[in-house]
């Protein structure tokens, strides 16, 4: 219960003001100190952070710019390498075509080479042949069936010994 006497009231109002020197003194100011100290302790985390913020930020930005050069590098090289190679096929394809043809040519002339000396070879033997057959004819001085024979059997040996040589 409360009691309104004037003098415990008056008492009372002295032990609160008692107190509230004595809470001002020893409690208020040290909570406020605590307060403000904590209050610098968050600005300076806000701060920090902020800070670290801005260098992520920048550190984000240096990165994706690098991470630009090296494509631009990468694909640079790619590009690069794909029209060496082309250049090497290309070559290497002009290469081949042209021993191709030069193996074309060779051939061709080793044909005709081997074709003129295989005719001189038939003219020099028809010519032998021709001069047996001639011989045996005048030194047989034969009738007309005998010469007959005679020519058959040449031609029948011309072409079996001679002929089928070229025949391909």
């Amino acid at each position: 219960m409360i009691n309104l006497q004037p003098g415990t009231l008056i008492v009372q109002l002295i032990n609160f003001i008692v107190l509230v020197i004595l809470l001002k003194k020893f409690a208020y100011k040290p909570i406020m100190k605590m307060l403000q100290a904590r209050q610098a302790k968050i600005a300076n985390s806000i701060e920090s952070a902020e800070n670290d913020e801005k260098e992520a930020k920048k550190t984000l930005s240096e990165y994706q710019k690098q991470l630009a050069n090296a494509r631009v590098k990468a694909q640079g090289i790619v590009d690069n390498a794909a029209k060496r190679a082309q250049e090497e096929y290309d070559a290497s394809i002009a290469q081949t075509k042209q021993e191709i043809e030069q193996m074309r040519q060779n051939a061709k002339e080793d044909i005709e080479r081997d074709r003129k000396h295989a005719a001189m070879q038939l003219k020099g033997e028809v010519v032998s042949l021709s001069m047996e057959a001639a011989s045996k004819i005048v030194a047989a001085n034969m009738d007309n069936a005998a010469n007959q024979k005679l020519i058959g059997e040449f031609i029948e040996k011309l072409d079996k010994d001679k002929l089928g040589d070229l025949s391909c």
